[in-house]
């Protein structure tokens, strides 16, 4: 191989590990940033005076902007590629952290509704576009790699929690603490986005109407793996955001511990799914995604119906930690496998992510409600249910090079 080969070889190797590394700092930014604001909602219900019902609506704001950007992502990216939307989608949370900060200063509940959908927005388009560049870049090295960026994911808001609570404890205004998050955010993204190749995702037409003819082609909700990949991706979003949004008040509910140790539970779920998407990488290398995904199934089976059915504190809190550790793959996994195929990639990803992330924002307002009637730890039995159908239909996840069988 001649001097020029090798160093361009080299070259290339330099910039997909920049570009790797780069995609582990953009997936640590939404969680971190989200875990900022979460971190703040009791005191801004105090600011505000508000009613549990007001603050509901609210941050209701946040799950429409999310689905505004979620929906809506697929038609920017094809344009312009994926970098350019993460770019964007950074720059819409950063400015919706600061209209959420003057907000809390005024304060008014209007500007912080509009804060928080223009940050949902910034949200839901930077969840699309980076499980792309993730899918790409697994696609370019042949080597499982977005459990572990999901792991970078939930590493941000075990961070965003931290620096929350660090920024209540010194008595920090809301104001500040997202000014100085949005400052942060800014200047890194500023200073890594060239490091995301150009036009992931873009494709290739001369006019926008043959764009749109090229991506009509595919309807991905006519395929049958998509859908089945999608049902994976359903039920194990739907066990992730039931824990965030529930599995204090489960423990405080069901297992009469107090409010604090209900949510140092919480954080033993967090590590579990902390431990599960770092891990994953080699497992799903080795094994397949298959194997990986049933075994993961029926660890979260497991958790999930140990917490519903013991009054053992003890072992509730073992079953939370397999709760986290069994859930914590099939999304990135899910998207890893709605990526296989290039042709179409875009689509797929998109929609894959639109099930989940609706699922993860959605399904817990409605567990909560269910919660009404039946109680929170037995309205798990509906978390249940979805787990064990993803758990049913793992074999969709196989490795496929051409995956556009219609219904």
């Amino acid at each position: 191989m001649s001097t020029t080969a090798i160093q361009k070889n080299k070259n290339i190797n330099l910039n997909i590990r920049l570009w790797r590394n780069t995609l582990f700092i953009v997936f640590f930014i939404p969680g971190f940033s989200f875990a900022s604001w979460i971190s703040r909602t009791p005191e801004v219900r105090d600011i505000l005076n508000a009613s549990n019902g007001t603050m509901g609506l609210i941050i209701f704001g946040l799950a429409t902007g999310s689905i505004i950007g979620l929906i809506s992502a697929n038609r920017f990216i094809v344009r312009t590629g994926a970098r350019y939307i993460t770019v964007f989608s950074i720059l819409l949370i950063v400015l919706g952290l600061l209209i959420v900060g003057v907000g809390s200063f005024i304060p008014s509940k209007e500007i912080i509704f509009m804060g928080l959908m223009i940050f949902g927005i910034g949200y839901g388009l930077a969840q699309v576009a980076i499980n792309i560049e993730g899918a790409s870049l697994e696609h370019k090295t042949n080597k499982t790699i977005l459990p572990a960026l999901h792991a970078s994911f939930s590493a941000g808001t075990l961070s965003g929690a931290g620096f929350g609570s660090l920024a209540i404890f010194i008595h920090l205004p809301i104001t500040f603490h997202l000014m100085i998050i949005s400052f942060l955010l800014l200047i890194t993204i500023l200073l890594i986005y060239k490091f995301i190749p150009e036009g992931t995702g873009k494709e290739k037409g001369n006019s926008d109407k043959e764009i749109d003819q090229s991506t009509s082609k595919i309807n991905v909700w006519k395929e049958q793996r998509t859908l089945l990949i999608g049902l994976i991706v359903l039920g194990m979003a739907f066990a992730e955001g039931s824990a965030n949004d529930w599995l204090p008040l489960v423990f405080v509910d069901g297992f009469h511990v107090e409010h604090a140790v209900g949510t140092a539970i919480f954080g033993v779920f967090l590590i579990g799914m902390f431990i599960g998407r770092i891990s994953a990488g080699g497992f799903l290398d080795k094994y397949g995604r298959v194997p990986v995904l049933r075994v993961s199934s029926v660890l979260a089976i497991i958790g999930i119906t140990l917490v519903i059915f013991t009054s053992n504190l003890t072992i509730g809190v073992i079953g939370v930690f397999v709760w986290g550790l069994g859930a914590s793959i099939g999304f990135p996994v899910g998207l890893s496998a709605s990526g296989d195929d290039p042709n179409g990639a875009v689509a797929r990803v998109g929609a894959v992510s639109l099930v989940g992330y609706c699922a993860f924002l959605v399904g817990p307002p409605v567990l909560g409600l269910l919660g009404d009637f039946v109680g929170l730890v037995n309205a798990l039995i509906f978390v249940l249910i979805f787990v064990v159908l993803a758990g049913s239909v793992t074999n969709a996840a196989k490795k496929h090079n051409n995956p556009t069988k219609n219904l």
